[in-house]
Parts: structure tokens; C-alpha cells; sequence
């Protein structure tokens, strides 16, 4: 597998962390202090870190910080919008779908090659 492969693999498995340290205490532990939800997200957050962490490394090899971050944020779209509705049980408004269309544009201008 090539390197950008490998990278945006682990970016899918850090945003699917992320997104549940972040945002699924809002469903489960909604009726506990927040303090609980904290802990509780920092514990997932840590898996999300020892995922991250090796993908910019690895991504950085061969892609600049900007490339790197603008990966990021397209993969984190990639793995919420199957996660707001599937797992939260919310409904996709088509002005995300337009900020989609955005975040395709920014990676098409940070990835294109000017000669």
C-alpha cells in the first residue's frame, strides 16, 4: 500500500475515535456529570492519539503540514456524516453537503500541481 494509502487509512481510524470521544457522549452519558463524559472521552481520545500521531508522521514524508490538515479535515467529513446519522440518529441538510463541496475544492487547490 502506498504511503498516502497508509495515511488516509489511519486518518479514517483516528476521526472514527475522535468522533466518538467527542461526540458520542452526548447520547449515552447525557444524564451524567461532565466530568464523567471528560474522562470518558479522554480514554477514547487516547486510542484516537496513537493512530494520529504515527499518520502525520508518516504522511509528512511525503506531504506538506497544509496537505496533511486539509486530509484531515476531508476524512473527518468522510467518517461524521455516516456517523451524525447512523449513530446519532440526525438528519444530512443539504448546506452540509454544500460545505462537503467546499472541502473537496480546498483539497483539490492544496493538492494540485502548478507547473
Amino acid at each position: 500500500m502506498s504511503v498516502l494509502g497508509r495515511v488516509i487509512f489511519l486518518l479514517t481510524v483516528s476521526n472514527a475515535f475522535m468522533l466518538t470521544a467527542w461526540y458520542l457522549h452526548l447520547k449515552y452519558l447525557n444524564h451524567r456529570p461532565w466530568y464523567i463524559a471528560s474522562i470518558a472521552s479522554w480514554c477514547i481520545a487516547f486510542f484516537e492519539y496513537t493512530v494520529h500521531i504515527p499518520a502525520n508522521r508518516l504522511g509528512h514524508t511525503q506531504l506538506s503540514l497544509s496537505k496533511l490538515q486539509i486530509l484531515q479535515v476531508g476524512m473527518s467529513l468522510v467518517i461524521f456524516i455516516p456517523f451524525t446519522v447512523f449513530v446519532m440518529k440526525e438528519p444530512i441538510k443539504l448546506d452540509y453537503l454544500w460545505a462537503a463541496c467546499c472541502l473537496v475544492g480546498a483539497a483539490y487547490f492544496v493538492f494540485r500541481e502548478i507547473h
